[in-house]
C-alpha cells in the first residue's frame, strides 16, 4: 500500500515536471549548479582537514619549534637545532622515537655510468635513519629499519624508482650521483608519500656522517637549520608532556644564554628579548602553521571556514531559488490543490506529491551536480593548487549525496509543500488568491537575502584581489622586472663567471650578478653580529650575512643610502661590508661608515673566543629593500663580497625576453651540455609568495559569479 503511493507520487511528479518543462529546468538549472559548487567546495575542505591522516602515528607526532626575539630580529621558525632530538629523547621518557630532516634545496641527479643529462629534483631531504618509525611508508625493496644508517646512502620513491631504473627491484644497489660528484647507494625503494601531507620528499639522503651535524655547537638556540619531530609512547598526555619539554627547552636555553653569551635567561627576558620553544602537533601543521621555514606550502584554517561558509552559502541561495519559483507558482497550481481538496484529498498527501516534486528535481540535480563536478575537475585541480579527484570508491561519498539529495529536497520543497497545501478550497475555487504568488512578501524577503549575499561575496573578492594589486606595485626596495634568474648556476662551476662574460656581451644585457643570495623566498639563516669580538645581550644584532660580487646592486635596482658601493680594485673591500638600513638603526650606528662589526666563523667549536670572530668594516649603507614576505617586517642584512655560485641574475631590455633567453641556453649548452638548463623571472619568483591569496581570491570571484547567476535563475 505505502509504496503503491509512492511510486504514484513519483509518477505524478514526474508528469508536472514534463507538463511544466521551462520551470523543471530553471529548478533542475539552479539546484545543479549550486551543488555542483559546493560539491567542489567539500571536496577541497575535505582534502585540507585530512593532511597528514594517513599517518597511524599522526596524533602522537609532535615538532619542536621556535619563537626567537633577540638581536633587533622577531624570528617564527619551523626548524631548530641539531641537538634538540637528541637531548629530547634523552631527557623525556615519553619519546619513542625521533626524526630529522635537513633541506638544502633542490639536486642535480642522475643516474652512473651513463652519459645523460641531470635531473633537477625538488624534494630532496637529508633524514636520520629512524624516519620510517616516524612516518610508516610502506617500503617496496629494502630494510626499512637499516637503509638509512651508512653515509652516503639514498632511499627513493617509486616513482623515481621508475624514472631512474625502470622499476623499484632494479634500483636496489644502484648508484645515483648528486651534483656532479657525490655517489649515493639506493638501499631502499618505497612507496610514494600520499599528496595529502604537510611535505613530500622523493630521495632521502642519510643524515649519517653529516658534517653539520657533527660540528654544530652544543646548544639549543643555534644553527637552527632542522625540521624535528618527536614521536611520543602510546598513552602519552600530550599537554602534559608540552610542559616538559617547555621546562627542558628553557633549561637549554639557560646553558645557551651562559655559554654564548656570559648571562641568565631571567637577564635576557628583563631586555624584552627571549628564546623559546615549544611542541607544534603534526597534525595541525597543515592549516594552524604560519613558521618560516616549512618543508612545503602550507594551507590556511581560515580559508577552510570561508569555503565552508561559501558552500553552505551557495546551497542556501539554490535552494531558495527553489522555493521562490515554486511560490512564485502558486497562483497557478491553486485550482488544482482546490479540486483535490474538494474531491477528497487530505493535506497530508498533497505535502507528500509536492515532497516527492521536490525530491524528483533535487535527484536529478544532483546527479546533473556530479556530472558537473567530474567534468570540471581536471580545471578545479589547477585552480586550486591540490591533487583532487572524485571519490567514486568512497561510500561514505554515495551516501553523503544520498542524504544530501533528501535534504535538499526537505529544505527546497518543504516551505512550498507546506504553502501550497495550505490553500481553503472555496476561496481558491473563487479564485480569491491574489498576493500569494510573486508579489508575496516572503518571497521578496528571499531574493533579497539571496542577493545581499552573493553581493557580499563579490565585496570579498574585490577586497582580496585590492590587497593583492598593493602588493604588486608597492616598491620593493629593488627593481624586480626586467631580470631573469639562472637556476642551478652552481652546475657550471667557474665556468658560470666565462657564461656572465659572454651574456654581457649582447647588447641586449644591461648587467649580470653571480650569487646564491637573491631577493626571492629561500631558506636562510641568521648570523649574530656585535660591536666587539664577543657576544652580549646589549649589543648582539641578529642579521643575514650574503656573499654576493661587485655588480649586485646594479644588476638588482638597489639603492646606496650612505657610503659606496664594493670596487673590486679595492683589496679592503675583501672584509669591506654593506649592510642596510635597519641593520644600522639596530646596531646604533649615528654614522656607519667605517665603523667596525664582529661575528664569529661558521666553524668555532662550542663557545666563540675572540679570536673566532671576522672583524668587517662597513663602506655603505644600502636602502631597505623586501626579501622575504611583505607580511614580515624588513630585516637586518649585510653583504659582503665572497663566491657564492647558486644562481646568476641577468637583467635585460623589456622587449628582447626571448632573445635574452634563447642566447643564455644557446651559451649555457656550449659550456656544459649535460646540465639541464633552468631560469625563472625574478617578478614572477616574488609573486609566488602571494600564489596562495591568487588563488582564494580567484576561487572566490568563480563562486561568488556563480550564487549571482544561480539568484537571477529565481527571478
Amino acid at each position: 500500500m505505502f509504496a503503491a503511493m509512492i511510486q504514484n507520487y513519483l509518477v505524478l511528479a514526474l508528469r508536472n515536471l514534463r507538463k511544466n518543462g521551462l520551470y523543471s529546468l530553471l529548478n533542475i538549472s539552479g539546484l545543479a549548479i549550486g551543488i555542483a559548487a559546493c560539491l567542489l567546495i567539500v571536496l577541497f575542505v575535505a582534502h585540507e582537514l585530512s593532511y597528514d591522516r594517513w599517518n597511524p602515528n599522526a596524533e602522537r607526532i609532535v615538532r619542536p619549534v621556535a619563537d626567537i626575539n633577540f638581536g633587533g630580529m622577531h624570528h617564527k621558525l619551523a626548524v631548530v637545532g641539531s641537538i634538540v632530538g637528541p637531548d629530547a629523547a634523552k631527557d623525556l621518557p615519553e619519546v619513542q622515537s625521533w626524526c630529522r630532516f635537513r633541506s638544502n634545496g633542490s639536486f642535480l641527479v642522475k643516474r652512473d655510468g651513463e652519459v645523460q643529462q641531470n635531473i633537477r629534483e625538488e624534494n630532496v631531504l637529508l633524514a636520520d635513519s629512524t624516519f620510517f618509525e616516524v612516518f610508516p611508508l610502506k617500503v617496496i625493496e629494502g630494510d626499512a629499519r637499516r637503509c638509512l644508517t651508512q653515509p652516503k646512502t639514498v632511499a627513493i620513491s617509486q616513482s623515481r624508482a621508475e624514472k631512474y631504473f625502470s622499476s623499484p627491484q632494479m634500483a636496489l644497489g644502484q648508484i645515483l650521483v648528486l651534483e656532479n660528484n657525490e655517489r649515493w647507494q639506493v638501499t631502499a625503494v618505497y612507496e610514494d608519500m600520499p599528496v595529502n601531507s604537510h611535505f613530500r620528499v622523493d630521495l632521502l639522503l642519510s643524515m649519517n656522517g653529516n658534517e653539520e651535524v657533527k660540528n654544530d655547537p652544543p646548544f639549543w638556540a643555534s644553527n637552527n637549520n632542522f625540521h624535528t619531530y618527536l614521536l611520543l609512547r602510546k598513552g602519552t598526555d600530550i599537554e602534559a608532556f608540552k610542559k616538559k619539554f617547555a621546562a627542558l627547552s628553557a633549561e637549554k636555553i639557560g646553558v645557551t644564554a651562559r655559554e654564548l653569551l656570559g648571562t641568565t635567561l631571567a637577564d635576557i627576558e628583563k631586555t624584552g628579548q627571549y628564546a623559546r620553544y615549544y611542541l607544534q602537533n603534526m597534525t595541525d601543521i597543515h592549516l594552524h602553521s604560519d613558521l618560516h621555514p616549512e618543508l612545503a606550502p602550507n594551507g590556511n584554517i581560515r580559508y577552510v571556514w570561508i569555503f565552508s561558509a561559501i558552500a553552505a552559502f551557495i546551497l542556501l541561495i539554490a535552494c531558495i531559488n527553489f522555493m521562490n519559483l515554486a511560490t512564485a507558482r502558486s497562483s497557478g497550481r491553486a485550482k488544482e490543490v482546490g479540486m483535490r481538496k474538494v474531491l477528497g484529498g487530505r493535506r497530508s498527501a498533497l505535502i507528500g506529491q509536492f515532497l516527492s516534486e521536490s525530491f524528483v528535481i533535487a535527484a536529478i540535480a544532483v546527479a546533473l551536480a556530479v556530472l558537473i563536478a567530474a567534468v570540471a575537475m581536471p580545471w578545479y585541480r589547477d585552480l586550486t593548487g591540490r591533487d583532487l579527484a572524485m571519490p567514486w570508491s568512497s561510500s561514505v561519498f554515495w551516501l553523503s549525496l544520498t542524504g544530501g539529495t533528501v535534504l535538499v529536497s526537505l529544505l527546497a520543497g518543504g516551505y512550498p509543500a507546506f504553502f501550497l497545501s495550505a490553500f481553503d478550497s472555496i476561496r481558491v475555487l473563487k479564485g480569491q488568491v491574489a498576493g500569494l504568488g510573486r508579489a508575496g512578501g516572503f518571497r521578496s524577503a528571499l531574493v533579497v537575502f539571496q542577493f545581499t549575499i552573493s553581493v557580499a561575496l563579490i565585496i570579498a573578492t574585490m577586497l582580496v584581489f585590492k590587497q593583492l594589486n598593493f602588493i604588486q606595485t608597492k616598491k620593493l626596495g629593488f627593481e624586480k622586472s626586467q631580470v631573469i634568474i639562472l637556476n642551478d648556476a652552481y652546475a657550471l662551476g667557474d665556468k658560470i663567471y666565462t657564461l656572465k662574460e659572454e651574456m654581457l656581451k649582447n647588447a641586449a644585457v644591461e648587467s649580470a650578478t653571480v650569487s646564491g643570495f637573491l631577493p626571492v623566498p629561500s631558506n636562510r639563516s641568521d648570523q649574530i653580529f656585535s660591536k666587539n669580538r664577543s657576544f652580549d645581550k646589549d649589543n648582539a644584532v641578529s642579521m643575514q650575512r650574503w656573499r654576493v660580487n661587485s655588480d649586485y646592486l646594479r644588476t638588482l635596482g638597489m639603492k646606496i643610502a650612505q657610503g659606496r658601493d664594493f670596487d673590486p680594485a679595492r683589496l679592503t673591500d675583501s672584509t669591506g661590508i654593506i649592510i642596510n638600513q635597519t641593520a644600522a638603526k639596530l646596531m646604533g650606528f649615528a654614522d656607519p661608515i667605517g665603523q667596525k662589526m664582529y661575528v664569529p666563523d661558521r666553524n668555532f667549536q662550542g663557545t666563540p673566543k675572540p679570536e673566532d670572530f671576522v672583524e668587517l668594516t662597513i663602506i655603505g649603507v644600502v636602502e631597505d629593500f623586501h626579501w622575504s614576505s611583505l607580511r614580515n617586517n624588513i630585516g637586518a642584512l649585510c653583504m659582503q663580497l665572497g663566491s657564492s655560485k647558486g644562481l646568476a641574475a641577468f637583467r635585460y631590455k623589456g622587449a628582447d625576453t626571448e632573445q635574452v633567453i634563447a642566447s643564455l641556453e644557446k651559451n649555457w649548452k656550449s659550456l656544459s651540455p649535460e646540465q639541464p638548463f633552468s631560469y625563472r623571472f625574478l617578478d614572477e619568483s616574488f609573486a609566488k609568495m602571494y600564489e596562495a591569496e591568487q588563488r582564494i581570491g580567484t576561487i572566490a570571484g568563480i563562486f561568488g559569479l556563480l550564487s549571482v547567476l544561480v539568484s537571477c535563475l529565481g527571478l
